[in-house]
């Protein structure tokens, strides 16, 4: 006879971030408590804090772990043997459109980043640094095959960040909520020729 193997129990941390992440769901993240978290995992407020040591804490774990498997995507594409250029447009869009995706199916969640993002908190910073190194290992690579003329790598960076900004930016992204997806990608591929162009100049 076959031996059943029962499935694992998610560990206390995992389950804490689903119960936190489902009530940000249910009611947003400003009425969150920890004590009511604790309650629905059957713990003392105090346990709670043996995981994440404030309710801040909590909600960057539930960022973050949403955020994680964009992160992995990110890395994975700026390590493809693609051409830089399509590269970098795979990268730039990737973040609009799973940030377009989450605002659309998971809003309170989404409004976890948009937050964290305009109070600079950790949890953005590290994001934002982690999209900040997958473009500009792309744009090495491309000034090494020949097809970007950069002399300043930073420099070159912060010009892509800035350039699409409007459809990287988790404020801007809400805030063209409205706007048709078609539309936006549509002038998103637009200026992304021009600063590919940019590039390939070395007009910086």
């Amino acid at each position: 006879m076959a031996l059943r193997v029962s499935p694992a129990k998610p560990s206390t941390d995992l389950r804490l971030l689903d119960l936190a992440s489902e009530y940000v769901r249910r009611r947003g993240a400003a009425r969150l408590t920890v004590t009511e978290i604790a309650e629905a995992a059957g713990m003392s407020h105090a346990n709670v804090y043996r995981y994440f040591r404030s309710k801040t804490a909590l909600l960057e774990a539930v960022t973050a772990a949403w955020l994680a498997p964009l992160e992995a995507g990110l890395r994975i594409i700026a390590d493809a043997p693609d051409p830089a250029h399509d590269k970098l447009e795979r990268l730039l869009f990737a973040i609009h459109r799973a940030y377009r995706d989450k605002l659309t199916t998971d809003p309170k969640i989404f409004d976890l980043l948009c937050a964290a993002t305009e109070a600079q908190a950790d949890i953005a910073r590290r994001h934002q640094q982690r999209i900040a190194r997958a473009l500009s290992r792309i744009l090495d690579e491309g000034h090494g095959s020949g097809a970007y003329l950069i002399d300043d790598q930073a420099a070159a960076t912060l010009f892509v960040l800035d350039a699409m900004h409007r459809f990287l930016s988790p404020a801007t992204v809400r805030a063209d909520a409205e706007i048709p997806r078609v539309e936006l990608e549509s002038r998103a591929a637009k200026l992304l020729s021009i600063v590919g162009q940019a590039l390939a100049r070395g007009a910086l």
